[in-house]
């Protein structure tokens, strides 16, 4: 005897609580995914995970892309594969930062380890792919190493003060390499003026120009060079791509009733108005979309410990529908991380199924 799908012949209070998210006013219930297979054996139903419906209802959205910022939806997926993306994002899509500091001169107030820290924490406008891991034991070449040079003297001059502000966008590219090989043991044997060309849009350096690094005062200065290499955010927070990625489960707000009594609709259209409305001849009350009324969410909430309330509205969350938000930190475009974090997760899910 084949046994049904699961949604198929489930009671409707299993089948919300298998798909939904119930939203209390002190706390949230059904919050569990039920993955077993077998969790619905004695109703018939079978409960395991199918590849063939999951190709069918798994859908990635793109809602926006704005800058360095991108929203977009993923729906009919289990958390984990939500979350192991949400980590790729986060953690292994790689970059290049800033790792190496040689001081030369640093006569600021600002100590050598603190001015090295903020400098490999300056987002660098440069493509990854290419360029090569560095490992410890290695020697620094073009291959994986950017070089940068920092040197500014703050002076006064005719009663003002010169270079005052020690800025990102007084870090100063060197395409052939180090100009103290002895001493940091970078040596280029070709250079890399040819990789980027002679636009200097193209070229690396810092995302943003104005990151403020270091203040002087009149006699002072830095003077350094600065080695990036190539990373991930699993290693140092530095090489993370994002300033921050995360995600939401779809709201939604529900009727429990057909007919809901005057007093009860009064105040939940004087609490939620836009989210409740009245329509049609007989006035009755009518849920509009929970995502374009969000900050009325939590004082529907707070509503729900009125058991008047509780009994003909329900606010829930959909389990399977993730709205994430990706904000790059300017080192490359929203949607191409997206995409090289899919590759990534992709690799692993085929490197698991190797080892099955």
């Amino acid at each position: 005897m084949t046994k049904a799908k699961k949604g198929k012949n489930l009671p409707e209070h299993l089948e919300t609580q298998r798909t939904h998210v119930t939203c209390g006013p002190e706390f949230n219930s059904h919050v569990n995914t039920l993955t077993s297979a077998n969790i619905f054996r004695p109703l018939g139903v079978d409960n395991s995970w199918d590849f063939e419906e999951f190709k069918q209802d798994f859908e990635l959205k793109i809602n926006r892309i704005e800058d360095d910022t991108m929203e977009f939806e993923m729906i009919g997926c289990d958390p984990a594969i939500a979350n192991a993306l949400r980590r790729i994002l986060i953690a292994e899509v790689p970059t290049i930062a800033i790792e190496h500091v040689f001081m030369v001169d640093n006569t600021s107030i600002i100590q050598d380890e603190v001015l090295s820290h903020r400098l490999g924490l300056v987002p660098l406008r440069v493509r990854p792919d290419l360029f090569e891991y560095k490992s410890a034991e290695e020697a620094a070449g073009e291959k994986n190493t950017l070089v940068f040079k920092l040197d500014v003297a703050c002076k006064r001059v005719n009663g003002r003060i010169i270079n005052e502000k020690v800025l990102s966008s007084h870090m100063q590219w060197l395409p052939q390499g180090s100009e103290m090989p002895e001493e940091t043991s970078c040596r280029f044997a070709q250079g890399q003026a040819h990789m980027f060309g002679s636009d200097p849009a193209s070229q690396p350096g810092p995302v943003h120009p104005d990151i403020l690094l270091a203040k002087l005062r009149p006699g002072q200065r830095i003077l350094l060079e600065a080695h990036a290499v190539k990373g991930i955010g699993k290693e140092h927070a530095k090489w993370s791509p994002v300033a921050t990625a995360w995600y939401k489960l779809q709201p939604e707000v529900v009727l429990l009733k057909e007919d809901v009594d005057d007093e009860v609709a009064d105040l939940l259209l004087e609490t939620a108005p836009g989210l409740f409305v009245r329509e049609g001849k007989g006035k009755k009350l009518r849920v509009t979309s929970a995502r374009e009324h969000v900050k009325h969410l939590e004082k529907l909430r707070i509503l729900l410990e009125r058991p008047e309330v509780s009994e003909v509205v329900a606010y829930r969350k959909v389990k399977e529908h993730f709205i994430f938000t990706l904000e790059s930190s300017g080192v490359l475009p929203p949607e191409e991380l997206l995409m090289q974090a899919l590759d990534i997760l992709r690799d692993k899910a085929v490197a698991l199924a190797g080892r099955l």
